[in-house]
């Protein structure tokens, strides 16, 4: 029987112990000993995703600390430390994955298409790492700085058919499906999907008041930094707090007195639920997302981009000194794809400059927010006097500029993003190649216990196994009790986009109804498959 590399892996950390790995400054692997007994006994699994973040903005960001701190070359970041391999991100429709399907392949582990919340390609439910691990008794979490109806949070924890049905899956985070509460902690952002649409500020299609909805279920709910700093470890679970109606702030724009950071959210969540699982059989599971890298790149903001990915080095950090003190913890970090085509450099220039991403002050977000509700006869003058000077810190304002961002101020939030976020980046010496996403490879990191055998290059749906294997859980029965779920959102219409790469569904339809045929396709598909040469099969 063939079984794939990270299913043999689970046999291995289910048989042996693996501590966390050293502190980098140590050269020497530890050799200390444990029993498989207490191996078996409980475990923990952080699961960390940089929306949108490739290895150039790794190098961005890099760059940019030390050059602007004066560190040596050798010097490495929080993420650089704990580097064991890359992912490749295709969806089952697009060489180019979109948020929604990036997320469903490592929550169910299976590929799905762009735009699909845990379903498969058929549009059917497909259980989650996060629902299974519930059902075996382990605490849940779902930390993240965008809506937590977003994609990637809500990829592990609903079923619908297009990502747009937010209000469906505020509903399902809550309880409201067929297998009950299973998140029993969530940070975020987002409340306007869970208000009425009779209440300002909703951006619901209904009138359900699905906070009310959550404390039926049992869930304790909050909405402020006040009230998210006076959580205690011993909060009683279920909790949702919300600290935003939409997406948290960027990092560069983040007022602390309103809204935590992301280590913030992470730190507390960890107390919370370290402290919530001491008694119990099972440990946790934990998805946290640092969501807003990857909106940074898609408005080509590289300050925004780079203040994000800075503050989720700060988490990954706080994340390892708590697997440090809790040795029967993994984390595993990794990227649902690169956003923004992002490259350091351009044209003939051998050079860029990261000294011009430092005086930046806002976001490209906030800027065109502000210009929006300028007078239009008064937007070049502000812009002129105030959001190029003040705002990005260019000392050079020319009429070209002023003309660019007043030009796209009138076509609209997009437009105006892209042109301000243009003039640092052309100074910068940075260049997009588009305000989508990219098929590009992206970092794999993992510390922790059972993670040393994570190196190399591995299929994305290859990272859902790991989190299934480790946990020890199986997915079938939660698949099964999925199969009257809910997964499209009354009223509301969607299409799918026709797939644009050939996959296993595609080849069998076009095989003239021959198995032989497509059975020789399946076999020189497989042939180029790492797995191929090391006897195992990934499905």
């Amino acid at each position: 029987m063939k079984v794939s590399v990270l299913s043999a892996l689970a046999l291995v950390i289910a048989g042996a112990c693996a501590a966390p790995q050293p502190e980098v400054k140590d050269t020497a692997a530890s050799s200390s000993k444990c029993s498989s007994k207490s191996l078996a006994r409980k475990r923990n699994l952080i699961m960390m995703v940089s929306d949108g973040f490739g290895i150039a903005s790794e190098t961005m960001a890099r760059d940019y600390v030390q050059q602007m701190e004066g560190k040596p070359y050798e010097w490495l970041s929080a993420l650089d430390e704990l580097l064991v391999g890359t992912s490749r991100t295709k969806s089952s429709d697009s060489l180019v994955t979109d948020s929604a399907a990036g997320a469903t392949v490592f929550s169910c582990g299976k590929k799905s298409y762009n735009g699909a919340i845990g379903v498969t390609p058929n549009e059917k439910p497909c259980g989650t790492v996060l629902e299974a691990a519930k059902i075996k008794g382990y605490t849940t979490a779902l930390v993240s700085t965008s809506r937590i109806t977003h994609a990637t949070p809500a990829s592990f924890a609903a079923h619908v058919v297009h990502r747009d049905m937010e209000g469906l899956i505020a509903q399902q985070l809550v309880g409201n499906n067929t297998i009950g509460n299973k998140v029993d902690l969530i940070l975020g952002g987002g409340s306007c999907h869970f208000l009425p649409n009779t209440t300002k500020g909703s951006c619901r299609t209904d009138d359900l008041d699905v906070w009310a909805l959550a404390k039926n279920n049992g869930y304790s709910a909050f909405e402020s930094r006040a009230a998210f700093d006076a959580l205690k470890p011993k909060t009683k679970l279920p909790t949702i707090g919300l600290f935003t109606s939409s997406h948290m702030s960027y990092e560069i724009d983040r007022n602390p007195a309103l809204e935590p950071s992301l280590a913030e959210m992470t730190v507390k969540a960890l107390e919370i639920l370290s402290e919530n699982t001491k008694h119990s059989d099972q440990g946790f599971f934990i998805m946290i997302e640092g969501a807003r890298i990857d909106h940074a790149g898609h408005d080509n903001d590289p300050a925004a981009h780079l203040r994000d990915i800075v503050q989720y080095w700060e988490t990954v950090a706080a994340v390892r000194r708590f697997v440090n003190k809790n040795r029967d913890t993994a984390m595993i970090g990794t990227s649902d794809h690169e956003t923004g085509g992002l490259s350091l450099g351009m044209e003939h220039d051998y050079v860029w400059y990261p000294k011009y991403l430092k005086p930046v002050k806002k976001s490209s977000e906030v800027i065109c927010r502000e210009l929006a509700k300028v007078a239009v006869d008064e937007r070049e003058s502000f812009i002129r006097k105030t959001v190029i000077p003040s705002y990005l810190g260019v000392s050079n304002v020319t009429d070209a500029d002023v003309a660019s961002v007043v030009r796209a101020t009138a076509s609209g939030s997009t437009k105006c993003k892209l042109a301000v976020g243009l003039i640092v980046s052309r100074l910068a010496r940075i260049s997009w190649s588009t305000d989508g996403h990219s098929a590009v490879d992206v970092g794999l990191y993992a510390y922790g216990r059972g993670t040393e055998k994570l190196r190399g290059n591995y299929e994305n749906t290859q990272v859902g196994e790991f989190l299934r294997d480790y946990l020890q859980v199986d997915l079938a029965p939660v698949t099964k009790r999925l199969s009257n779920q809910l997964t499209e959102q009354p009223g509301f219409e969607w299409a799918r986009e026709p797939p644009s790469i050939v996959t296993r569904r595609s080849a069998d339809k076009h095989s003239s109804g021959s198995a032989a045929a497509a059975a020789a396709y399946h076999a020189k598909l497989d042939s180029y498959h790492p797995l191929h040469y090391l006897g195992g099969h990934s499905h």
